[in-house]
C-alpha cells in the first residue's frame, strides 16, 4: 500500500548501487528537488536510467552521484546549450556512458516490464552503438533468419516519477506528454511518486480512466510543489531562466552546495503540510 514520506526521508532509503530511473523529458517534469534532494545526501555509484536526460543527469554527474547513464540523449534544449558536467565526467571516465537510442532505451524498459530478459529492435541494424553498448546483441531470427538486434532488459531497481496530481493511495495523473514515465513504473522495482499536490481520492474514484499510474504499483508518495523547478511542469510552470542560468555557471562543488543550498526551503516545503 503505498504511504506518503517526507522528501529527506524518501531519498535515504535509495541504495548506493542502485538503478535509478527518472521520469520526465530533458527540462519537462524532471523530479528535480528529489534529484537535488539525492545529491545533498551524496549517494553514490548510482545507475541512472533516463531516455531524455538533461539538468538531472548533468546535477547528478556535477555531484559525483552516478557512475553509469543508460540514455539516448543528455543535454539542455537549445537555449541553455550542453550537459557539460555530465559531458565532462564521461570524457574524464568518472561515469561510463551506455549510449542507446532513445527507442532502446524504451524497449529495455518494455521488456522488463513484461518479465522478458531482453526486446527485438529492428532499426540498430547496421549502427555503431552495437559495438559501443554491451546491453545489445546481434541475434539471427528461428522463424526467417534475419538477423535482429536484441537490447538487453532494465529493470531499475526504483524509479521516480513527477506528476501534477496523486491522491493520498497512489492514484497518479500526468498532465499532458507522458514520455516513458507510465512505461517506467510497470519496469521498476520500486516506484516514487513526486506530486505538485495531493487530490481528493473521489477525483479518480468517480473516474479512474484519468489514473495513468495506479496505486498499486505505488510504494510511496512524495508532496512537492513546484518539485520539477526550475524545470517546467506542464499547467503548473515554466522553465525559471534566471535559475537555469545560476545553475549552468555553477563551476565547483562548493558552488553546487551554496546552490542546493539556497533551493531547501523550497524543495522541503511538502514537509510542513
Amino acid at each position: 500500500m503505498s504511504k506518503i514520506i517526507d522528501i529527506k526521508k524518501a531519498v535515504e532509503q535509495i541504495q548506493n548501487n542502485s538503478t535509478i530511473g527518472f521520469g520526465g523529458n530533458t527540462l519537462n517534469r524532471a523530479p528535480m528537488s528529489f534529484v537535488r534532494e539525492i545529491v545533498r545526501q551524496q549517494k553514490r555509484n548510482l545507475h541512472v536510467i533516463k531516455t531524455a536526460g538533461g539538468m538531472d543527469v548533468d546535477m547528478l554527474s556535477l555531484g559525483g552521484c552516478a557512475t553509469s547513464v543508460d540514455a539516448g540523449f543528455v543535454s539542455y534544449e537549445t537555449k541553455y546549450g550542453l550537459a557539460n558536467n555530465y559531458r565532462k565526467a564521461v570524457q574524464e571516465g568518472r561515469i561510463k556512458a551506455n549510449e542507446h537510442a532513445c527507442y532502446t532505451v524504451i524497449s529495455a524498459l518494455r521488456a522488463a516490464s513484461i518479465g522478458v530478459s531482453f526486446m527485438p529492435v529492428k532499426g540498430l541494424v547496421g549502427s555503431d552503438l552495437i559495438e559501443a553498448n554491451d546491453y545489445f546483441k546481434e541475434v539471427v531470427c528461428p522463424f526467417t533468419q534475419n538477423r535482429y538486434t536484441t537490447v538487453k532488459a532494465i529493470e531499475p531497481d526504483v524509479c521516480v516519477i513527477h506528476v501534477q496530481e496523486c491522491d493520498k493511495h497512489g492514484n497518479a495523473k500526468i498532465l499532458g506528454a507522458k514520455y516513458d514515465d507510465v512505461l517506467m513504473s510497470r519496469a521498476s522495482k520500486k516506484v516514487i511518486i513526486v506530486t505538485e499536490q495531493l487530490v481528493l481520492e473521489n477525483k479518480f474514484k468517480n473516474d479512474p480512466t484519468q489514473v495513468d499510474i495506479p496505486q498499486l504499483l505505488v510504494d510511496e508518495i512524495v508532496v512537492s510543489p513546484q518539485g520539477a523547478f526550475p524545470n517546467a511542469c506542464y499547467k503548473k510552470y515554466g522553465v525559471n531562466d534566471s535559475n537555469m542560468k545560476s545553475y549552468l555557471n555553477i563551476r565547483n562543488l562548493d558552488d553546487l552546495t551554496k546552490y542546493l543550498k539556497a533551493l531547501e526551503i523550497r524543495d522541503y516545503a511538502g514537509m510542513r503540510r
